[in-house]
C-alpha cells in the first residue's frame, strides 16, 4: 500500500504563497488519483483539490479556486499543492490522500490512504 509524506507547510502573512509536496512511496504512484483535504479547529476535514491520473482533470473546492492549483510529478511520485493569495480562512492541516479509484472525487471517505498532515497557518 501506498504511503504519503507530506511537508511544506508553516506561518504566512495573508496574501501570501506557500507550496505543499506529498511524496508517495509506490512505484505505481501515476495509476491513484491523489486528493488534497484540510481541517480546520474545531471543523471537520474537508476538500480542497484532488487530480486524477496522468494527464487528468483537476477538481477543486469553490472556496480555492482561482486560488490554488493541484499538480503532480510521477516521475517524483509527488503530488503539489501550490496556494496563492492565502487567507486565514485558508488556515488547518492539510493531508494528502490517494486512491485508485474514488468514486466522488471530493468525499474523503473515497480515499484509503492518507498522509500525516502539514500545518498551514495565515495570519492576518
Amino acid at each position: 500500500q501506498v504511503q504519503l509524506v507530506e511537508s511544506g507547510g508553516g506561518l504566512v502573512q495573508a496574501g501570501g504563497s506557500l507550496r505543499l509536496s506529498c511524496a508517495a512511496s509506490e512505484r505505481t504512484f501515476s495509476r491513484y488519483v491523489m486528493g488534497w483535504f484540510r481541517q480546520a479547529p474545531g471543523k471537520e476535514r474537508e476538500f480542497v483539490a484532488a487530480l486524477r491520473w496522468s494527464g487528468g482533470s483537476a477538481s477543486y473546492a469553490d472556496s480555492v479556486k482561482g486560488r490554488f492549483t493541484i499538480s503532480r510529478d510521477n516521475a517524483k511520485n509527488t503530488v503539489y499543492l501550490q496556494m496563492n493569495s492565502l487567507k486565514p480562512e485558508d488556515t488547518a492541516i492539510y493531508y494528502c490522500a490517494a486512491d485508485r479509484r474514488p468514486a466522488v472525487l471530493a468525499n474523503e471517505k473515497e480515499y484509503d490512504t492518507w498522509g500525516q498532515g502539514t500545518q498551514v497557518t495565515v495570519s492576518s
